[in-house]
């Protein structure tokens, strides 16, 4: 049975993240103690215990995030004998889950990885001012109308669709003043529902190009490998293994949007039965089943869940 491993992003972040599994798995406990010191902060602590306020900031959600899934993988590859190369056919990442990813398949190094994603929620706070920017999620509509409500902000900012998530919920970001229009907008072509989203900026647009510079720099010091499990990009929606294209195309991802719904049905274009998502919440699974309710979607982050895959697999 052909497998997909997903990985969550921001959002999913939760005080008490990964604390059971430091508690019951060695392996666990060092990739936490790995990543604290590729930092040069106690994340961990951050993770484990709090405050969720300093949890939540950008800069320390996405390496949280990151850190909680790979240790999930670190445990099955030394407490079950996993080779992802051997046992999944895709992996794919929502956003910053991205990251997660190709870490999980060795495009980079785990300290490599971490101090990437650290940097890429500092300059994605730091692109536009605090106040200049938002994103709000439009239920009930489809990506064609979504993009029509944006395009009929033209006057009030920049605003685009930002996530294709799945059937009926889309995110648009940009300036306020475009987004709250498009609030409007939306609810006169249909929508079930709109809401603006706590976030501190606006993601996946134009409005991030700065943070887009800051990535290709930072890209551009580290070494990239060749995946040993193709990455379907967010960019694409397509598996690539090529390091001078991951490269690029992670960069365009801080700018462009994130085609959710479009990966999960390439997974099933290529006969993938089952996807796993690693790590902290179970958004992604959720968004799997309302793409294509024929695909099983499993969530694994708990030490429980963790035990149960091993056994599973």
């Amino acid at each position: 049975m052909k497998r997909a491993f997903v990985f969550p992003g921001q959002g999913s972040q939760a005080p008490g993240m990964g604390r059971d599994l430091a508690e019951a798995f060695v392996p666990a406990r060092r990739l936490f103690e790995e990543v604290d010191e590729a930092l040069s902060q106690h994340l961990s602590r951050l993770m484990f215990e709090g405050p969720e306020s300093d949890l939540t900031l950008t800069e320390n959600a996405q390496p949280a995030l990151l850190a909680a899934s790979l240790a999930v993988i670190r445990v099955l590859e030394a407490e079950a004998g996993f080779d992802i190369a051997e046992r999944v056919a895709y992996v794919a990442g929502h956003s910053l889950g991205e990251y997660s990813a190709h870490a999980a398949v060795g495009t980079f190094s785990v300290p490599d990885a971490v101090r990437l994603v650290k940097r890429r929620g500092q300059a994605m706070q730091k692109a536009v001012p605090v106040g200049e920017g938002a994103m709000a999620a439009l239920l009930g509509l489809d990506i064609e109308v979504a993009r029509e409500v944006a395009a009929g902000t033209a006057g009030h900012g920049i605003c685009v669709v930002a996530n294709d998530n799945c059937p009926g919920q889309i995110v648009l970001s940009g300036h306020v003043a475009a987004v709250e229009k498009a609030l409007v907008l939306a609810a006169e072509r249909g929508a079930r529902r709109s809401i603006m989203l706590p976030v501190s900026a606006p993601f996946h647009c134009p409005l991030m190009a700065p943070a887009a510079e800051v990535m290709e720099e930072a890209l551009g010091e580290i070494l990239l490998n060749a995946p040993c499990v193709p990455v379907v990009a967010n960019v694409t929606a397509a598996p690539t293994s090529d390091p001078g294209e991951i490269r690029e195309l992670l960069v365009e991802q801080i700018i462009r949007m994130v085609r959710w719904r479009e990966t999960v049905l390439s997974f099933k274009q290529r006969d993938v039965e089952e996807v796993i998502e690693i790590g902290t919440g179970r958004v992604l699974a959720g968004l799997v089943k309302r793409v294509d309710r024929e695909l099983t979607a499993l969530s694994v982050g708990t030490a429980a869940e963790t035990e149960e895959l091993m056994k599973r697999l």
